[in-house]
């Protein structure tokens, strides 16, 4: 699964915690941003989209539906976290704030006001993506490739969870917008193949023909701690809102 924030957008260039609010999309750089990932993708086999609801998500799958002739799943757990109250301030306001010692220190524990814990967001967006993994699975198979677009924060608690992580040290993983992170679930564990990912190449993840999977088995069963995940080889063993891209 290729988790994609969304491009930069116009909340990011100004400060604000943009959170669910309604009407924000992406700047002129977030479109840009858009327009090249149909070329960073473009020698992946996707076989689905699925995307936040918000404005900001929807533009930046766009450009990619278009050339692909994909439609997306909406997919409403995938969304920003609800802010609450905080939707909408200034960010070096909120930094004046309590509870923004508790979200750097200790997010497991952060409520906010009027909004949703953190705590409650990883265990829904985790759910989600297990979810549509599950549907894509059914359908086109457990080889196949597919994208989610969603925010900073929703795509941290995912990657965090997939690496073991306590919630508490998510905010040590960064997730710049229109970055990639990978994470390959099997039936045992899931296994993180990029973070951040802004501008590398991908064609590593395209999955081996089956022919060339069963040609490598034999090898595999010589070293039993390595996984396969496309031609990329994982073991087998053993800011609130995301960083804004603006230098």
């Amino acid at each position: 699964m290729i988790l994609l924030r969304h491009g930069r957008s116009t909340a990011n260039v100004s400060g604000v915690l943009a959170g669910r609010s309604t009407g924000v999309g992406l700047d002129d750089h977030g479109r840009t941003q858009a327009e090249k990932l149909v070329d960073r993708l473009a020698e992946l086999p996707l076989a689905a989209v699925v995307t936040s609801p918000l404005q900001r998500c929807r533009e930046t799958v766009a450009p990619l539906l278009t050339a692909r002739g994909l439609e997306a799943t909406v997919e409403d757990d995938l969304s920003e976290v609800d802010y609450g109250d905080w939707t909408g301030r200034k960010l070096g306001d909120l930094g004046k704030e309590d509870l923004w010692k508790v979200v750097q220190a200790h997010p497991s524990a952060a409520v906010f006001p009027g909004g949703e814990g953190l705590a409650g967001m990883q265990a829904r967006a985790v759910a989600a993506i297990r979810r549509q993994a599950a549907r894509i699975g059914a359908e086109h198979g457990d080889r196949a490739l597919w994208v989610a677009c969603s925010h900073g924060d929703v795509i941290k608690a995912a990657v965090a969870d997939a690496l073991g992580l306590h919630l508490d040290s998510f905010q040590r993983i960064v997730v710049d917008p229109c970055s990639v992170s990978v994470i390959s679930y099997t039936p045992t564990r899931p296994f993180v193949v990029r973070v951040n990912d802004t501008g590398g190449d991908l064609s590593a993840l395209v999955p081996k023909p089956e022919s060339e999977e069963s040609d490598s088995s034999s090898d595999a069963a010589d070293d039993p701690t390595a996984a396969s995940s496309g031609d990329v080889t994982v073991p087998a063993e053993a800011t609130v809102g995301g960083s804004t891209g603006v230098a």
